[in-house]
């Protein structure tokens, strides 16, 4: 675990990331994309991200092997404190509690930047096959997320339906009088080194 190190991810990291993200979208459920983003677009989607909220590489051996991301959860202003997570890992790399070392340091931004609600939006199914297991939903519950939603059969992919789950994890009070929410940008870098992230 000790090998694992974070950075804070960029535009240039476009094509590594994508080759980790890519056999999800190919060869699971997990994503409901069907074909995997070009790397202009990922690129894209990486900057967007930063532009507000983190988005952090995990890398072992000079390679990444996950990444993580917040995205705002929706629209509307009154849902500012609200964020959806999204967390991707090397196939290979699962046992080295890349994921978990990515959530936590997560959280941690997160509720710097005055978060206080996360969600994840979680493929389901009620018999695992070739294509989704349970797994992601018992990655998110042993971090303390709780299951608040359901979509059935709401995604239609390799010629099956699947569900599509909703968790949430408080990670802050609700007062009164909210404060603003923090541009990640704008986060103190000894909080990062704090919690072992590299700009």
């Amino acid at each position: 675990m000790n090998t694992v190190q974070l950075r804070v991810a960029t535009v240039a990291d476009a094509q590594e990331l994508l080759n980790i993200y890519a056999p999800y979208v190919e060869n699971t459920a997990i994503s409901f994309e069907y074909e995997a983003p070009t790397v202009e677009e990922f690129a894209r989607r990486i900057a967007e991200v930063l532009e507000q909220f983190p988005y952090l590489a995990a890398v072992h051996d000079g390679t990444i092997v996950g990444y993580a991301y917040a995205h705002p959860y929706g629209v509307r202003k009154a849902y500012s404190w609200a964020v959806e997570l999204s967390v991707y890992v090397k196939k290979d790399c699962r046992s080295l509690g890349v994921g978990r070392k990515l959530y936590e340091t997560m959280e941690a931004l997160l509720k710097a930047q005055n978060i206080t609600n996360l969600y994840a939006l979680v493929a389901g199914v009620d018999v695992e096959d070739e294509y989704l297991t349970h797994d992601s939903l018992k990655f998110h519950h042993a971090m303390g997320y709780e299951q608040v939603g359901k979509l059935h059969q709401a995604g239609y992919k390799f010629g099956r339906w699947y569900d599509m789950i909703t968790v949430e994890k408080i990670i802050a009070d609700h007062p009164a009088k909210q404060p603003d929410v923090v541009c990640f940008g704008d986060l103190d870098d000894m909080l990062l080194e704090k919690l072992g992230v590299a700009r």
